[in-house]
């Protein structure tokens, strides 16, 4: 979290001395156990503290960042939190959508979405989230730049005007969401050629299918 006066030694020291296990613990520390620490005392503590208390205000993706995730730097960091404007729409993205983002390939995508099929992750967020920790980003994303919000998309078969992942970049970047599965719950199919059983299974739940040029239609009219 770039914690001033939070260096490795004093993190050595509360790790041992059982204060601290995770980033969350942090922010329940206390004067008067950071001032047993060795060479700390009362001053040196509530500086640390104070410091602590700022991290607070720390942009959401520089929170991210801090998460230690694998692959995640600050640049992928920054790419995550700008596309999905918070870390709970992050942590409801599948694998496909977050590789749509730019900078972020299979493998960053992949440890991203390991880290929040763990449980004991998710409870570490929501500890930093009552902690008061940043977990969205501070603008706001406009509803007109959201037209496809709500949207549910599958893609099958192959696009002769984009990849996949192009297509994807597309749906994301104007709030849809892109799903690996047909459901009750998808508003739209996209079919390009050699489509498979995922064409089957959207008419036979009579979801509206879309082949590239009218998916094109919607993108560029959105």
């Amino acid at each position: 979290m770039n914690i001033e006066g939070l260096g490795e030694a004093l993190v050595d020291q509360l790790v041992d001395k059982g204060l601290v296990a995770d980033v969350a613990d942090l922010y329940a520390l206390q004067s008067n156990q950071l001032a047993e620490l060795e060479r700390m005392g009362q001053r040196s503590a509530q500086k640390l503290l104070d410091q602590i208390g700022r991290s607070k205000e720390a942009e959401f993706w520089r929170v991210l960042f801090g998460l230690g995730i694998r692959h995640v730097g600050e640049r992928v960091a920054q790419s995550l939190a700008s596309a999905f404007g918070s870390m709970e729409a992050m942590a409801a993205a599948p694998a496909e959508v977050m590789q749509a983002v730019r900078d972020i390939g299979p493998v960053a995508a992949a440890a991203v979405r390991g880290y929040f099929d763990e449980p004991h992750n998710l409870a570490l967020i929501g500890r930093l989230r009552a902690a008061g920790l940043q977990l969205e980003s501070a603008e706001p994303v406009r509803a007109a730049d959201q037209p496809l919000a709500g949207a549910t998309f599958v893609l099958t078969g192959t696009l002769a005007g984009m990849t996949r992942d192009e297509a994807a970049a597309a749906i994301t970047s104007r709030g849809g969401r892109v799903s690996g599965s047909v459901s009750k719950k998808t508003t739209y199919v996209v079919a390009g050629a050699d489509p498979g059983s995922k064409l089957a299974k959207a008419r036979e739940l009579g979801i509206a299918v879309l082949d590239e040029e009218a998916f094109s239609r919607l993108i560029m009219g959105t």
